[in-house]
């Protein structure tokens, strides 16, 4: 009875199986599922790749290794040595997660999810599968996890912070471009890729809080606020050892341009209750929540001072200058 080769019992996550038997005879029969590829291996390179279908193994169908096994005395005899490895090519989705610095040495702590299919079982098999010696799904995930990750700090090492949360959709696109760039290399597409979480620290939410408080509105002021309060919130209740991505944030939508206003300074004014200095537009206080349409005549205009480092004219009270992000003494 000829050998017979084939994936079975195959789960629905699952991405790479080896046949266990690297003894393989001619006229055995290969059996490929439909979204499944079977690629020959030998020597640390993958050779013959067949699709779905029945195959009866002779030397017209094994061109490739074939040829390698011509080289060695009576290379027809039977058994002779290689892995076959299975690889599936339906959708897969992964997850990522990571610590990434900008362009100011920012700090920025990322995660999202994946979606991915095997383009090229042959390359993949190379680079991946016989390459880093993935021979099992969970390698498979951990190798791509970690590939995403590693190019993923890469690449928003080379953008500011106000872009990466200003622009979102643009920074996660060029990203995206590139990681597909890089996992073509692996016989790998990049279906999608999206950003679930993105975060910094405190003193840097500060920074683009104070750079950015110049051309809001009041609301958005307090949203960003409510914001910063309920990230700090979330971060206590976590606890430092929390899991990684618990207690983020997506705060970009806060950074939006306005559509009304875009690139307008706003006066400030002095809250009357806590004499913090806020937006001329605001109708509650952001630090205490005062109502300021009850307040029976405007407050004075806080004064304003230039920036020590570009000269630029600053409110009275911010933390940072709103033009060059110098931290104001």
């Amino acid at each position: 009875m000829p050998q017979v080769i084939e994936w079975t019992g195959a789960g629905a996550d699952d991405i790479v199986w080896r046949y266990p038997n690297e003894d393989i005879t001619w006229g055995a029969q290969l059996i490929v599922h439909e979204y499944e590829n079977a690629v020959f291996f030998r020597d640390g390179k993958s050779y013959d790749t067949f699709g779905a279908g029945r195959h009866t193994l002779t030397t017209l169908n094994l061109p490739l290794l074939t040829s390698v096994l011509s080289r060695i005395a009576g290379f027809q005899r039977t058994p002779f040595k290689a892995n076959v490895i299975f690889i599936s090519n339906k959708q897969f989705a992964g997850k990522f997660g990571n610590r990434a610095q900008t362009t100011e040495l920012a700090p920025l702590m990322t995660f999202g999810s994946f979606w991915f299919k095997v383009e090229d079982a042959s390359i993949f098999v190379n680079e991946v599968v016989g390459g880093q010696n993935a021979y099992s799904t969970p390698d498979v995930n951990n190798f791509l996890r970690g590939f995403i990750n590693e190019r993923m700090i890469d690449e928003l090492s080379k953008y500011d912070l106000q872009t990466v949360f200003r622009k979102l959709d643009e920074t996660s696109n060029l990203v995206k471009a590139n990681l597909s760039d890089y996992f073509k290399r692996l016989g790998v597409q990049m279906i999608d890729l999206k950003f679930e979480g993105i975060d910094t620290t405190p003193e840097f939410r500060d920074r683009l809080f104070w750079l950015k408080s110049g051309g809001v509105s009041g609301d958005e002021v307090i949203r960003m606020e409510t914001v910063k309060d309920a990230a700090a919130s979330l971060a206590k209740s976590t606890g430092g050892g929390a899991a990684f991505g618990a207690g983020m944030v997506m705060v970009p939508p806060l950074f939006q341009t306005s559509p009304s206003g875009a690139g307008m300074s706003v006066a400030l004014i002095v809250c009357p209750n806590c004499q913090a200095h806020i937006p001329s537009t605001s109708k509650f206080c952001p630090n205490c929540g005062q109502n300021m349409t009850t307040v029976a005549a405007p407050p004075a205009t806080a004064p304003s001072k230039n920036c020590a480092k570009c000269g630029t004219v600053i409110p009275a009270g911010a933390k940072f200058c709103q033009s060059c992000g110098a931290k104001v003494e």
